[in-house]
Parts: structure tokens; C-alpha cells; sequence
């Protein structure tokens, strides 16, 4: 039982290594965007059939599974596979079959857990009852491993975008106030924060490789609101939208909103060290309180039951 445990583990981590693997760069969409703003092509965007990359004997493999194995799992309206692609994009992943790949991974590793699970409890002799069990719970948790991953990347790059925001607003206020346009500005802030906040600064990018294609501003920074899925870039974008329309200064706007992200964000911090005193009672209760009690009292009691063995005084 616990040999089979454990190659189940082994099979869920293989299978999320897998799928991560398939999934496009991150990188290298930043990339392209860099060579897109700069004017360049590289050599994927040529049309010649000779310069197409290569992919992997997995990746093909992938390509032609997905559209079978998608389709027990397909979202039934439009609604939901949209919220889909907007989760996958908040991930940080927007390549055209990543909803594909996702969907299908969930189909694939499932039947694989519900596979192999049958394959040992029906060695290990189980009832009928108990083996349905075992497979059905195999297969539930292998098809809600996706969502575990998704969920967990996706909170985790907007945890990232939230972070670095009050820091670029910062660099962007100084750069509208020295001068530049907003566009200029987001496009200053993205190059000096593309080490720093790397998320952050691929969607600036984004927003700015839109508007200079002809998208209107308030558009652009809408989409880059719900790429990012930040409650706070909703409300820097709504702002900036207003102080646009009713011709207040944005540089005025952006500062006064900087300093709310700040006091938020140290607020939050504040918060998770008042928290601190809390979550260690369960480590202290379980962990060390044992051990102290086992330290101070173990060579008391050790005493105590060899004179109580041995007939002495107190016999």
C-alpha cells in the first residue's frame, strides 16, 4: 500500500513536470514583445517553412491528443471558456493553445491516476466496492490537479503584480513630472522594472505594444487591468481614465494613488506579522513543547520508575 502511494506521488509530480514543460515561455513572449517594440523579427515570424522551430516528439504528441482528450471536458458555453483563458492569462500564459493544453492535461492525468490505481488494487486483491473507490478518487484527484496548479499560479503572479506596483507607480509619477507622456512613462517604468518586477513590467509592455498598434489608451490599460487580475490596477486605471476625461493632472492622480497603494501594502505586512503570534502555537503546541517536556521531565520520570521497580524508599 505504501509502495503504491508513493508511485502515485511520483506520477502526479511527473505529469505536472510534464504539462509545465509544454507550456509556452513566459520568457520568451517578453522577448517578442521587445522585438516587436524595437522593430525586429526574429526568426520564427519569418513565412519560410525553413525557419520554423522544431518541436519536441512530446509537443507533437500533445498537439494531436488535445482535441480528443479536450472534449470530455470542454466548458459548455463561451462564458466559461473565456474566464478560462482570462485565468491562463492572469497566469501569465496567453498562447493560443494553452487552453487546449490545459484542458487536455486534465483528461490525461486523470485517466492515467484512475489507470494506474486500477492496475494495483486489482493486484492487491480489493472488493469491488473498494476498488471503484480507489479509482474513482484517483482519477477525481488527478482531474482537479490542473485547477490546483492553475489556481496556485495564477494567485501567485498576482501576488507578484501587486507587489510591485506601489514601486513603479512611484517611477511613474517622477517620470510624468519630469515630462513625459503617459505612454513615454509606461514605457520608461517597464525598462527600468523588468528586473525588479518582471510581471509587472511584461504587461506594461503589453499595454504599450497596443497602443502604439492604434488601440485607444483607456482600452489598453483596461486590458492590462484584467490581464493582471489586480483589484488595485482596476482602480489606478479607472482613476487615470477620469483624470483624462475631466482634464485634472494625472501626474497629481497617480502620486495620490501611489500613496494609498503604499500605506496598503504596509497595512498587509502589518497584518501578516500580527498573524505570526497565531500560526506559531500549532509548531509550538506539536513540536517543541515535547521536547522540552521530554528534556526536563524524561530524566525525573526515568528515576522515579526505577525506584519504584526496584522496591526502594518509597516501596
Amino acid at each position: 500500500m505504501i509502495q503504491m502511494l508513493v508511485l502515485l506521488v511520483l506520477v502526479v509530480i511527473s505529469a505536472g513536470l510534464v504539462i509545465f514543460s509544454l507550456l509556452p515561455d513566459r520568457k520568451d513572449e517578453e522577448e517578442k514583445v521587445k522585438r516587436r517594440m524595437a522593430g525586429k523579427r526574429s526568426a520564427t515570424e519569418q513565412p519560410l517553412a525553413a525557419t520554423e522551430k522544431k518541436q519536441s516528439a512530446a509537443k507533437q504528441m500533445l498537439e494531436k491528443v488535445a482535441p480528443y482528450a479536450m472534449k470530455p471536458v470542454m466548458p459548455r458555453s463561451d462564458e466559461e471558456m473565456s474566464s478560462l483563458r482570462g485565468k491562463l492569462a492572469q497566469a501569465g500564459y496567453r498562447h493560443e493553445l494553452v487552453t487546449s493544453y490545459f484542458l487536455a492535461s486534465k483528461t490525461i492525468v486523470g485517466g492515467t491516476l484512475a489507470v494506474i490505481t486500477l492496475v494495483f488494487a486489482w493486484s492487491g486483491g480489493y472488493e469491488a466496492k473498494q476498488l471503484f473507490g480507489m479509482v474513482a478518487s484517483a482519477g477525481g484527484a488527478g482531474f482537479l490537479f490542473p485547477n490546483m496548479w492553475l489556481w496556485l499560479a495564477r494567485n501567485q503572479r498576482i501576488e507578484q503584480v501587486r507587489n510591485g506596483l506601489p514601486d513603479s507607480l512611484d517611477l511613474l509619477v517622477v517620470s510624468v513630472e519630469s515630462g513625459l507622456a503617459l505612454d513615454a512613462g509606461l514605457q520608461r517604468v517597464s525598462d527600468e522594472m523588468r528586473n525588479v518586477h518582471t510581471e509587472l513590467s511584461e504587461e506594461m509592455q503589453i499595454a504599450t505594444l497596443e497602443t502604439q498598434m492604434g488601440v485607444p489608451r483607456a482600452e489598453a490599460l483596461e486590458n492590462m487591468a484584467r490581464r493582471s487580475g489586480v483589484d488595485e490596477m482596476r482602480s489606478l486605471v479607472a482613476i487615470i481614465t477620469q483624470a483624462e476625461r475631466f482634464g485634472t493632472s494625472v501626474a497629481k492622480a497617480l502620486r495620490t494613488q501611489a500613496d494609498t497603494l503604499r500605506t496598503k501594502r504596509r497595512l498587509k505586512a502589518e497584518e501578516r506579522a500580527q498573524k505570526t503570534t497565531v500560526k506559531l502555537m500549532l509548531p509550538l503546541i506539536l513540536f517543541i513543547f515535547p521536547s522540552i517536556f521530554v528534556v526536563l521531565l524524561g530524566p525525573a520520570v526515568i528515576q522515579l520508575m526505577k525506584t519504584l521497580g526496584s522496591g526502594g524508599p518509597l516501596g
